[in-house]
């Protein structure tokens, strides 16, 4: 496993630098930019820039157009796939990031697909796994690998909408402090339903909610609920041979410094197992 960071596009030139200089040499490319934006250009521009600092782009983390709320009230009308309103607008900002990627030389490409329908017999549910098999079938075409990102579902809703689509294609970018902050699951005993299926890992943490409208809040690596050995050490018994990418949604000399420490904390971890 290797150790990594998010690296978000608006800044890459800056962020690649400062990478090596940190002395990490993976990450995951984040945009949110507008379709219009990623062009064949600025992707072979990004692409000699992370070659010239020597940084390995792992995956392409997909955002979409539309309105973003991400708590339990909003949340479900407005992320992802799901909403019907927005629904056809990102099925195209999906399909544009898969060839920003394919231009980029990564074949994995990440995206929140929202709220997913937990009761499969709800009548929502067959469009949104169709919604989910267009972009699929596109990113099969490119030769590709699309993962949902966890959070917004129960773990065994992810591995019924994984199966439903059926495209072969499908994984999981483990995100397990959002397992925690929605209140959905313990990551380490999620393994135990979809833990074959998981391909890169988001390497932060954070607590469960305390009230019924607010996400838990997000918290330094150690300083929250997930229980990274256990986690690793249970990734590593099935395989698991993808990045572990920090995520600290903060800014500042603060993010930076609680990097460094994540970073340390995680090498430790896999110098044990």
């Amino acid at each position: 496993m290797k150790i990594g960071v998010i690296v978000p596009l608006n800044s890459y030139k800056e962020e690649f630098k400062k990478l090596r200089e940190l002395g990490i040499g993976v990450c995951q490319f984040n945009t949110w930019n507008n379709s219009a934006e990623l062009t064949e250009e600025l992707a072979l521009d990004v692409k000699a820039e992370a070659e010239k600092q020597g940084i390995e782009i792992s995956a392409v983390w997909r955002g979409w157009s539309g309105p973003a709320a991400w708590n339990f009230t909003e949340g479900p009308i407005t992320l992802g796939l799901v909403p019907e309103a927005y629904r056809a607008d990102r099925i195209y900002d999906l399909k544009v990031g898969s060839d920003f990627a394919k231009a980029l030389g990564v074949k994995r490409i990440i995206t929140h697909m929202g709220f997913l329908p937990e009761n499969f017999t709800d009548s929502l549910f067959p469009d949104v796994v169709s919604a989910i098999k267009e972009v699929a079938e596109y990113c099969l075409a490119n030769g590709q690998e699309l993962l949902f990102e966890t959070g917004q579902e129960t773990p065994i809703t992810l591995l019924r909408t994984i199966e439903a689509v059926g495209t072969g294609n499908l994984g999981i970018n483990l995100d397990p402090a959002n397992l925690i902050m929605y209140g959905k699951a313990n990551p380490v005993d999620a393994l135990d339903v979809f833990g074959k299926y998981v391909m890169e890992l988001h390497g932060k943490d954070g607590v469960y909610p305390t009230n019924g409208s607010e996400l838990g809040a997000e918290k330094k690596i150690g300083d929250g609920k997930v229980d990274f050995k256990a986690l690793l050490t249970t990734l590593n018994s099935i395989g698991f041979n993808g990045n572990i990418i920090i995520e600290r949604e903060i800014s500042g000399e603060e993010q930076i410094r609680d990097i460094l420490f994540a970073k340390e904390y995680f090498e430790n971890i896999l110098e044990a197992i």
